[in-house]
């Protein structure tokens, strides 16, 4: 479905990504792990079309998206859930879904995005109790929730998800996790950023290994799991999934 091809991208004059390729087949979900600077919101920037890519292809279902703009790639089928969140404060948490299907609003297709709607409330009850409320009022896990279903809106057919554990205590992170496990079942395609190297890999198809801006390692979640370089480096020893917390 996603296939990045030997990309290269610059913040100035410096070189983040060196040469990054990786591929998420249809159905998957993918691991992307690495410890903090090694370029993953990068390259997860890159792929949306926030950074321009300077040598290299990414292409979403055969078709390039490199340097297109991100509205264009939202139309394509991608969506992306932020680092942090980035939920808009100010506005209610019904007002913040609607924006995420902004594009399907302001075309023909006003029916099918409050279908949607409907269907996020399924997934999120939470957010349904609290159409109403100011975002920027909800707890950390809410305001997650809030992020992914966003995304949803749009009706992606791939979602990338940057860090959607951090600052959240363990219970609320397993839920996070639990919903990413329930999207896959339900056909969305995942590439998976995440802190948490021992519980995205326990949850993911596959995994990549990103140091200082090049993948140097890439295998099945399980045989990474089992790795003992990244046991020293990203696992640590006797944690729990936080999912079983």
């Amino acid at each position: 479905m996603l296939k990045v091809r030997n990309i290269t991208t610059y913040y100035g004059r410096i070189r983040v990504l060196k040469g990054v390729s990786v591929h998420v087949g249809e159905g998957e979900i993918v691991a992307l792990i690495g410890a903090n600077g090694a370029g993953k919101t990068t390259l997860i920037n890159a792929i949306c079309g926030l950074l321009k890519v300077q040598t290299g292809t990414i292409e979403l279902e055969g078709r390039r998206i490199h340097n297109r703009s991100p509205e264009r790639i939202v139309r394509a089928g991608l969506s992306q859930v932020p680092e942090g969140r980035l939920v808009f404060a100010p506005l209610s948490v019904e007002d913040n879904l609607k924006l995420g299907a902004y594009l399907r609003y302001r075309g023909k297709e006003k029916a099918e995005a409050d279908e949607t709607l409907e269907e996020v409330y399924s997934l999120f009850p939470v957010l349904k109790e609290r159409a109403g409320q100011v975002a920027g009022t909800l707890s950390g896990g809410e305001q997650q929730m809030l992020a992914v279903g966003r995304a949803l809106m749009a009706r992606p057919r791939l979602l990338l998800l940057d860090e959607p554990s951090l600052g959240l205590a363990p219970m609320i992170a397993g839920e996070i996790f639990r919903t990413i496990a329930k999207l896959r079942e339900e056909g969305v395609t995942i590439l998976l950023v995440e802190q948490n190297a021992r519980a995205a890999l326990a949850l993911a198809d596959r995994g990549y290994v990103l140091e200082t801006g090049t993948v140097v390692l890439q295998d099945r979640a399980e045989r990474l799991l089992k790795n003992r370089e990244v046991q020293r480096a990203y696992l640590g020893k006797g944690k729990k999934e936080i999912w079983d917390a």
